[in-house]
C-alpha cells in the first residue's frame, strides 16, 4: 500500500496522538506547549540584554527573527488555510482549544525554532538543548491534536530560515 504525503501526515498525526494518550502525556504536552508562548521569549531576551555581555546580539537576533517570522507566519496561515486536525477530522476530539482555526505553519513551533536558532548563534554549546526543547514544543502541538506533523516541519523551517535571513542582513 502506497501512501501519499497527506495520508502519511495523518498517519503520523494519529500515531503521535495515540502514543501521547496511551502514555498519559497530555498534561505534559500542555505544559510543554505553554513554554512556546511568546512572552517567555521577551522575558529571556530582555534579561540577557541587561545581564549578559552577548545580550544585545541575542536580543537583536530574536527581535529580527520575529520581525521576519511573524508576518510570514500570518501570510502563510491565512493563505493556505489548512484546517486544524481537531476541526477537520471527523470524530476526533482533542480536548484542547487552539486560538485560531488554521494549522499550517505551526506558530508555536516557528517561534520555538526562532529562539533555538538564536541560541545556536549566540550560545552554540546550548544549541542541542534549545533545539531539543523546540522539537518537544512542536511534538506537543501534535499530541494536543492541533497540528499535523507537516505543520511542525513548516514551522521549524520558517523559524530557522527567519534567523538565517537576519544573520545575513546583520553581517
Amino acid at each position: 500500500m502506497k501512501l501519499n504525503l497527506s495520508e502519511l501526515d495523518k498517519y503520523w498525526f494519529y500515531w503521535i496522538v495515540q502514543f501521547s494518550r496511551d502514555n498519559q502525556l497530555n498534561h505534559a504536552a500542555k505544559r510543554m506547549s505553554a513554554t512556546g508562548d511568546g512572552q517567555y521569549y521577551v522575558y529571556c531576551s530582555v534579561a540577557l540584554l541587561f545581564f549578559h555581555s552577548q545580550g544585545q546580539l541575542f536580543f537583536n537576533l530574536v527581535l529580527g527573527g520575529f520581525i521576519i517570522e511573524f508576518p510570514l507566519y500570518l501570510l502563510l496561515k491565512n493563505s493556505i488555510r489548512r484546517h486544524r486536525p481537531c476541526h477537520a477530522l471527523a470524530g476526533f476530539d482533542s480536548g484542547f482549544q487552539p486560538s485560531d482555526k488554521f494549522s499550517l505553519p505551526s506558530g508555536h513551533t516557528a517561534g520555538a525554532f526562532v529562539f533555538a536558532s538564536v541560541v545556536n548563534v549566540v550560545f552554540p554549546s546550548l544549541a542541542p538543548i534549545a533545539f531539543a526543547w523546540a522539537c518537544f514544543v512542536g511534538a506537543s502541538r501534535i499530541a494536543l491534536g492541533v497540528h499535523y506533523p507537516l505543520d511542525i516541519i513548516a514551522g521549524a523551517g520558517l523559524g530557522m530560515g527567519s534567523v538565517m535571513l537576519v544573520e545575513q542582513l546583520m553581517s
